[in-house]
């Protein structure tokens, strides 16, 4: 914007001196007229002055004008792309600026009568004995997202296809979805994994169709959402793989059809999951040892952002991408983890993250219109919600994954606000009319 003006003073100053250079006679005392006095000449050089300057001013106040509107203009025109904001009746606000609040009418499910809730997760079953973790609800400090309607859901998805694609923690929040969904169906039997596999962490694809209503829930584990790849060409004894960062992961095509498409990913971009491993980053065929992971995983997200803008058709999918997931480890090298009772009071610097601002800022850039889950600040309150010692291996704590009822639902709750916002105004025999045409 400064150019701009820069640029418009450089033009004027122009004009300025074409207008002394083709007019020497105002100057010039050696040439006088039996019309016009010197006095008269001066009025005259004064007026068009005060016509210059006002040309100027009005020219300069819609300059101003520019340069602070339209970056207001811009934000406004992202912050309902990136989820920033969520109109909750008339105005908008910030639904990820808000607290925890005690709700006795949670959880919404029973892990233990859901069968796609991974034994890891199910922290009551594996021994928790204090149940308060579940009983907190977010909410937004200048409106409400709207209560989990489990039937209204139910019919917004008829006939669709709902896609997760991720780590682990996409896993939990896929098999949270399924769990909340279920509770709305009479015969649970109408709900099954595709191909008959049990929910593990290694099947790179779960699939559970909801046949009463003829969608289904998908998970895809791309951990990286990039190709990686074994190599030994290099003939560098530490690199013994590599994320080919130009590349989305060879996986990808099977997302392209998806009527929702959820994805996360930061949770393996850390030194011990990479180079630890021998795990390096590769760009145009070219092998980048001294990249810095900051800087891989926002490569990672331009190629992600650009394949979305390229492969996406936004009048059919709506895509959302979660922010990382903190954790809350005392000591991680120790593998330490004090799990509370109560939510923090305070988030201690975990609100914020490289990660997430990578991905908000990405989605800013990008053609296709993407939400963005900033659920970053509120689970940085949860230190009360983790898996702890309450898994399937109770010798192994763990303070980055989370219990089931817990957090993720939450999440799922905002994805719920965004699909219902989308879907207020249509009444449910017309979304079932429309469905039908998919």
């Amino acid at each position: 914007m400064s150019g701009t003006i820069s640029t418009f003073g450089r033009s004027l100053s122009h004009k300025q001196r074409a207008l002394t250079v083709s007019s020497p006679r105002l100057f010039d005392k050696s040439v006088s007229s039996p019309r016009f006095s010197r006095k008269s000449e001066v009025s005259r050089l004064f007026c068009v002055l005060i016509a210059l300057g006002s040309v100027v001013s009005f020219f300069l106040a819609i300059g101003g004008g520019y340069l602070y509107v339209l970056p207001n203009l811009t934000k406004a025109s992202h912050e309902e792309d990136v989820g920033l904001s969520f109109n909750g009746s008339d105005s908008f606000c910030d639904i990820f600026d808000g607290k925890w609040v005690v709700d006795n009418s949670y959880p919404l499910y029973n892990a233990s009568e859901c069968p796609f809730v991974e034994k890891g997760f199910n922290c009551l079953a594996n021994g928790r004995t204090n149940d308060d973790y579940l009983k907190w609800r977010w909410k937004p400090r200048n409106c409400e997202i709207p209560r989990f309607d489990v039937h209204n859901l139910l019919e917004i998805l008829r006939n669709k296809r709902i896609v997760f694609v991720g780590d682990s923690m996409s896993r939990t929040q896929w098999e949270s979805l399924i769990c909340l969904l279920m509770t709305g169906v009479q015969d649970k039997e109408s709900v099954y994994e595709v191909n008959g596999n049990k929910i593990t962490k290694v099947i790179r694809f779960l699939g559970v169709r909801f046949s009463s209503f003829n969608f289904t829930v998908e998970f895809y584990r791309s951990v990286f959402l990039v190709q990686h790849n074994w190599s030994s060409k290099y003939g560098i004894k530490r690199v013994r793989s590599t994320l080919k960062l130009d590349k989305l992961d060879d996986i990808s095509n099977e997302w392209i059809n998806a009527d929702v498409l959820i994805f996360n990913s930061g949770q393996w971009w850390v030194p011990g999951k990479l180079f630890g491993v021998g795990c390096y980053f590769q760009l145009n065929n070219t092998l980048k040892l001294g990249m810095s992971i900051p800087t891989a995983f926002r490569t990672a997200l331009e190629t992600w952002a650009s394949w979305i803008d390229t492969k996406i058709n936004p009048n059919r999918t709506r895509v959302f991408f979660r922010t990382f997931e903190p954790s809350h480890w005392s000591n991680l090298t120790q593998r330490l983890c004090n799990v509370t009772n109560q939510p923090l009071s305070e988030t201690k610097g975990q609100e914020s993250n490289t990660f997430s601002d990578a991905a908000l800022e990405v989605a800013r850039g990008m053609k296709v219109p993407v939400t963005v889950l900033h659920i970053t600040p509120m689970s940085a309150f949860r230190k009360d919600s983790h898996v702890g010692i309450w898994s399937d291996n109770p010798s192994l704590s763990d303070c980055s994954h989370w219990c089931l009822p817990g957090v993720p639902d939450l999440w799922n709750e905002m994805v719920f606000s965004y699909l219902h916002r989308s879907y207020r105004h249509t009444p449910l025999h017309q979304q079932r009319e429309f469905n039908s045409m998919d």
